[in-house]
């Protein structure tokens, strides 16, 4: 029903920037929050970032200051631009999308993930 493609992953040293992207297609009437959700190995998925679509956004404590979250309403896509990365950044990164489908259901879907990687 809906396809969320993510790209922009990477191998980054400390200190260095990255920006994902995450594009949403499909059976969408109004999307009603975007975000970013990050997995360690042997950790649980947590949240990074998201973006309502009225463009309020929330961070995890640990990237704020550092990391930011907009989005393209016009192309349904969603971004992370990453900064002062840091190794324990290092995770793979999913997009969430919680949309109002064209039979006016609201449901989450996800992305496939993205690896980053913080290393020198």
């Amino acid at each position: 029903q809906v396809q969320l493609v993510e790209s922009g992953g990477g191998l980054v040293q400390p200190g260095g920037s990255l920006r994902v992207s995450c594009a949403a297609s499909g059976r969408i009437f109004r999307v009603v929050s975007m975000g970013w959700y990050r997995q360690a190995p042997g950790a649980q998925r947590e949240l990074v970032a998201a973006i309502t679509g009225a463009g309020s956004a929330d961070y995890a404590d640990s990237v704020k200051g550092r990391f930011t979250i907009s989005r393209d309403n016009a192309k349904i896509t969603v971004y992370l631009q990453m900064t002062s990365l840091k190794p324990e950044d290092t995770a793979v990164y999913y997009c969430n999308a919680r949309v109002v489908l064209t039979t006016l259901a609201t449901s989450d879907f996800w992305g496939q993930g993205t690896q980053v990687t913080v290393s020198s």
